[in-house]
């Protein structure tokens, strides 16, 4: 049964290969984006490890002059996705769009690096993107911490991956919807609307959209033009444990100055995440950096923080607030006992594998094995009910979202490859 569940991910992760790129899933979404690029690299280096590099080079190869990597690189045209590249007007050689995503790809590169066979010969390609993953750092801490606090903002929901999280709604109040051009979704029509963000969402994702071209995409000026600005968790613990990543790499590779800044950046940060944390949620909260206050919302950006080195003792007492959801399947995207939970809505609830591999990698970092094995366990017990799915009702197991889909299939070779062969399923 293992070898059969890893040659169906393989098979997956080929048939949504581009040459250099890889697509999340063909219809829905037919581009390149960030973050899944970076995760799906993972899942390459258990068959192809050249062409894994190459996925992570492609990305690169298109980060902008000021150090910004963006979210999605319009390779070449599809009329199948909005908002498309004539929205996003960036004026860049290849299409792209204008804001960013989790930066995972300094702790790719190490996972890439630990995984090779033969570390020398990569040696050379990891030199290459060092100072590239080290500008997209610098970038952050220069334009989304205008207060030298140590924690970045996003300025947009699609930043964080988790475009409808409640984390957003009451900050995304203050996001006007009049005065935005007309458009047609596409994603509706390869997915169940039901499953997907609001249109009230959408208009609001799109005013931020035309606010920030009108400011002709000048990363310098975004976040103090944004009335959406948040602090989240998550996404802070993506970056700090890459800066951490990132300056290991460094060293080894007799890179000081970028392995000191690095390390200065994740220091700091995880200083200044303990402000996040709430003993009454038990795990950490996201801030509304314009109000600054806490947001009342337990999601899993919250539980997300654990990916980075957080205190044992936050890891534990996450591990028991994972535990105390009483889902079939975790992790959950939202707290099942918030009403506002919704186990079919995107990021309101559903299982995603993709976050599930980081929190089981924080989790078992920080000495909670146990806590993390089950989350591995319920992921591959997700793909033998319900196939390689985007994501999943927490309750039921159902597939939700798109099929076939990249990231999940990537990271189920990294489960299994973690996993004791009698308890893969």
């Amino acid at each position: 049964m293992t070898d059969a569940l890893r040659n169906a991910a393989i098979d997956i992760l080929k048939t949504n290969d581009r040459g250099r790129y890889t697509v999340p899933t063909k219809g829905l979404y037919p581009f390149q984006w960030n973050w899944d690029s970076c995760l799906t690299a993972l899942g390459q280096c258990h068959f192809d490890e050249n062409r894994a590099w190459t996925e992570i080079e492609t990305l690169f190869a298109h980060q902008w002059p000021c150090g910004m990597v963006p979210h999605i690189i319009f390779h070449q045209m599809d009329d199948g996705y909005f908002p498309g590249p004539h929205i996003w007007g960036t004026d860049r050689p290849v299409p792209t769009s204008g804001i960013t995503q989790p930066a995972v790809a300094g702790f790719a590169l190490k996972r890439m690096l630990d995984c090779a066979s033969d570390r020398q010969a990569v040696t050379d390609r990891l030199r290459a993107l060092l100072p590239k993953v080290a500008a997209w750092h610098r970038w952050f801490f220069a334009t989304r911490d205008p207060h030298d606090e140590g924690l970045v903002a996003i300025l947009h929901p699609w930043e964080a991956g988790r475009d409808n999280s409640v984390d957003w709604d009451d900050p995304f109040d203050r996001v006007p919807t009049d005065g935005i051009t007309p458009y047609t979704r596409r994603d509706t029509m390869h997915a169940d609307p039901s499953h997907r963000p609001t249109k009230a969402q959408y208009d609001r994702y799109l005013w931020l959209v035309e606010h920030f071209r009108a400011l002709r995409w000048d990363t310098s000026k975004l976040h103090d033009a944004s009335p959406f600005q948040v602090v989240d968790p998550g996404f802070n613990a993506i970056l700090f444990r890459s800066c951490a990543d990132l300056a290991d790499l460094a060293e080894d590779l007799g890179e000081s100055g970028i392995a000191a800044e690095n390390r200065s950046y994740a220091a700091r940060g995880l200083a200044a995440l303990e402000g996040l944390w709430s003993d009454a949620h038990g795990q950490y909260l996201c801030r509304d950096r314009v109000t600054g206050a806490l947001i009342d919302s337990a999601s899993v950006g919250g539980i997300l923080a654990v990916f980075c080195a957080i205190p044992q003792a936050r890891a534990a007492r996450i591990a028991a607030t994972i535990a105390g959801h009483g889902t079939r399947y975790c992790v959950a995207s939202h707290s099942p006992h918030d009403p506002r939970f919704d186990a079919k809505r995107y990021w309101r609830g559903p299982v995603w594998l993709v976050v599930n591999y980081m929190i089981a990698d924080g989790l078992a970092r920080a000495g909670q094995q146990d806590a993390a094995a089950k989350i591995s366990a319920a992921s591959l017990a997700l793909i033998g009910k319900s196939g390689f799915a985007e994501y999943y009702d927490p309750m039921t197991g159902e597939a939700l979202g798109g099929g076939e889909f990249t990231w999940t299939a990537a990271m189920v070779l990294e489960f299994l490859a973690a996993t004791p062969p009698s308890e893969a399923t």
